[in-house]
């Protein structure tokens, strides 16, 4: 199965970006990673709200991105789309969680 590709290197919006998104999450061990640390971000910023500590937010993209990346350097065997898209792979992050949460994506 080939990649959905973007017209000359780049996509036109998030909804032409999402299809090659999930392309680049085939793997479901990668998916359930990156379910993972999409929870453990948003713990992290109920931690902040709760306490007011700044440190939570450091440990965001921390553990979101840790998570993010051992999913695609050691089961995806990709490179992350956040290095060439960053805010449609975060919001891709979140899409992909809310999918999985309310059942609409496999886990």
């Amino acid at each position: 199965m080939s990649s959905p590709s973007a017209p000359e290197g780049r996509f036109a919006s998030f909804e032409a970006f999402y299809p090659y998104y999930i392309h680049e999450h085939s793997n479901r061990t990668c998916r359930r990673i990156h379910v993972v640390g999409t929870s453990l971000v948003i713990a992290a910023f109920a931690a902040f709200l709760v306490t007011r500590n700044p440190w939570w937010l450091l440990a965001m993209p921390l553990v979101g991105y840790g998570f993010a990346w051992v999913g695609h350097f050691f089961f995806e065997k990709n490179r992350p789309a956040t290095f060439k898209y960053p805010l449609w792979s975060l919001m891709g992050d979140f899409r992909l969680f809310f999918e999985t949460i309310s059942g609409k994506r496999r886990f």
